[in-house]
């Protein structure tokens, strides 16, 4: 019994510090190795740093057509296609970035914007409303947002 119970103490002791079951059998860290970032994706976002939205729109299409579960390509493939003007290309490309990933900050923050863009002050601020339940204390994209909505609302008269 005194055996069984210095067992369970053990477990109780490595469970709390936050070491799982492979970690005490010296097992290692069971996180998979990340995917090899796309070499497109790279020099899109390059393009997107330097507003080259013209580069930058085909690099993450190539990205998106070889991987269409990459919600951060669908996102930066947005931003390329709405700062090009290409508003109803760039709702797509968040609408699938969201789907994707419905809690992605960065697509709620830009199509949120997207939506200041063609007046659309409604459905910016539904974007706002799940930024901040997504951002539990706070994040650069719902102050961000928050920004651009106050600044549109200060500029549109009543």
């Amino acid at each position: 019994m005194l055996r069984l119970s210095a067992v369970l103490t053990l477990c109780l002791t490595l469970l709390m510090l936050g070491m799982g079951p492979a970690m005490a059998a010296g097992g290692s860290d069971p996180t998979p190795a990340a995917k090899p970032v796309d070499p497109n994706f790279t020099e899109g976002k390059k393009a997107i740093d330097s507003k080259d939205w013209a580069r930058a729109v085909p690099l993450f299409q190539q990205v998106v057509a070889k991987d269409d579960k990459n919600a951060d390509a669908f996102n930066w493939l947005g931003y390329a296609l709405r700062n090009q003007g290409d508003y109803p290309k760039a709702f797509a490309a968040y609408e699938k970035a969201l789907g994707i990933d419905p809690r992605h900050k960065g697509a709620h923050e830009y199509i949120g914007e997207a939506y200041l863009k063609v007046n659309n002050l409604q459905k910016a601020e539904e974007h706002l409303k799940r930024l901040d339940s997504i951002c539990t204390f706070g994040c650069a994209e719902l102050t961000e947002l928050k920004t651009k909505i106050a600044a549109y609302k200060a500029a549109k008269p009543s």
